[in-house]
């Protein structure tokens, strides 16, 4: 890696992601590591200038008070200490508040006076140190890519078309979670449009009959997870030479899996739901990456603006939007809800101004009037947020016309549903998606 980088050491802060983004935004690259990185480890990282010990309410684990590695001090770097007032430190305490603003102005002096770091963040330098990493590592090896044709996974396939062209498998699984017509978009576009070697697996059975019965969401994910590597590693087996597996994992999967000093706010299937006996090594090029800052790598790498601004949509698919235990008929109300949607949305514009939106059937009916009679049926729920990086959100204050009118196509087109409701929780408390 040729950019200079200013490491957060993890003390159970809430705001290291804010402090890294605004690191980043300054020019410089940051990454962030837990508590007891040994001195070893941190002397193995590139271009080190600086380390910026991140303390916070999560600095008690089992009831003791977490410090660094003592040696942290003595291995020759600039250190500021932010919310952990080490004497060892000698330069000044920061607090930080959870506004990126704030924390560029606080940093700024350490980054460039102190630390005499460059700034030599930017995508170009990303793309080719990461082109140059994947190629190191996987030499003249096969890799299979799990390309569900959303953002990360679209990014991950350019980034490894770039590195090793041919040897970059794509297998895209049709899980039966799919939204209306994703997967053969996802066939047009990577198949006949950009040429990939792209393979088309259709196990949506296979899916559905693992998570038959199964309400709760955690094992719903895991089951997702773990029956995608499966698949890939039948897929695997009919190929020669394929000892590597690609994925879109970035870093808000990462924190929200859970770390040292942070709590688990729910698996990713990419992260927690990884099976521990898994045949592949992962290559995971954008990991360190926002979502914002995945979108730049795209457009970097010259894929299209609507690709790469296309609709978040989870690896689990609406398995964790269709809340609870799965059904077919519940998981067709889901998606032919979730386009009626999306094609409302782009007809009032929403579709560009709206970072994520989508609709939820939970597990429960209500009492409704059809046809002059009772009728017991299912909500629909719709969710609309906005963010910059997945870990915080807004909600979108779609207007009263626009609404209504999503509401009459739902109950009129979608069978089984008699009701239509507007969620307006912001991220935190509530999660962007319900499982």
């Amino acid at each position: 890696m040729n950019q200079d980088m200013i490491v957060i050491l993890d003390l159970g802060s809430h705001e290291n992601t804010v402090l890294a983004r605004a690191i980043r935004a300054l020019g410089v690259y940051s990454e962030i590591y837990p508590h007891d990185i040994t001195v070893e480890e941190l002397n193995a990282l590139p271009n080190v200038k600086g380390i910026i010990i991140n303390g916070g309410p999560n600095n008690i684990i089992d009831g003791v008070a977490i410090d660094v590695n003592p040696d942290i001090y003595k291995a020759g770097y600039p250190i500021m200490a932010a919310g952990h007032d080490k004497a060892l430190c000698e330069i000044k305490l920061a607090q930080f508040t959870n506004d990126e603003e704030s924390i560029k102005e606080a940093v700024k002096p350490f980054v460039f006076d102190i630390c005499k770091a460059e700034t030599n963040w930017n995508m170009k330098n990303f793309v080719n140190d990461q082109v140059e990493l994947i190629r190191r590592q996987v030499g003249d090896k096969k890799v299979l890519l799990a390309l569900s044709g959303g953002v990360d996974s679209s990014v991950v396939a350019a980034l490894l078309l770039k590195a090793i062209g041919n040897n970059l498998v794509c297998v895209h699984v049709n899980h039966g979670l799919m939204r209306k017509g994703e997967s053969e978009a996802v066939v047009e576009v990577f198949r006949n449009q950009l040429c990939a070697n792209l393979v088309y697996i259709d196990a949506t059975d296979r899916f559905l009959g693992k998570l038959e019965n199964v309400a709760d969401p955690e094992e719903k994910r895991k089951i997702i997870g773990g029956e995608f590597i499966r698949v890939f590693e039948e897929e695997a087996r009919k190929l020669d030479g394929i000892d590597f597996l690609g994925q879109g994992t970035i870093y808000p999967d990462i924190v929200e899996s859970g770390t040292k000093t942070a709590k688990m706010v729910k698996s990713h299937h990419n992260v927690g739901g990884l099976p521990e006996d898994m045949q592949f090594e992962l290559v995971e090029p954008i990991r360190q990456l926002f979502k914002d800052e995945v979108r730049a790598c795209g457009l970097e790498l010259g894929l299209p603006y609507e690709m790469v601004y296309r609709q978040p949509f989870p690896g689990p698919g609406l398995g964790v939007r269709c809340l609870g235990a799965i059904t077919r008929d519940r998981l067709e109300a889901v998606r032919e809800s979730d386009a009626i949607l999306r094609e409302e949305f782009a007809l009032a514009g929403l579709d560009k101004k709206v970072w994520q939106y989508f609709t939820i059937v939970p597990d429960f009916k209500s009492v409704g009037v059809r046809d002059n009679a009772r009728s017991y049926e299912w909500p629909v729920i719709i969710r609309a947020v906005n963010t910059i990086d997945a870990m915080t959100a807004s909600i979108e204050p779609v207007e009263w016309s626009i609404l209504m009118k999503i509401t009459d196509r739902i109950l009129k087109e979608v069978k089984n549903v008699n009701r239509v409701c507007y969620d307006m929780s912001p991220k935190p408390n509530a999660t962007i998606e319900w499982e």
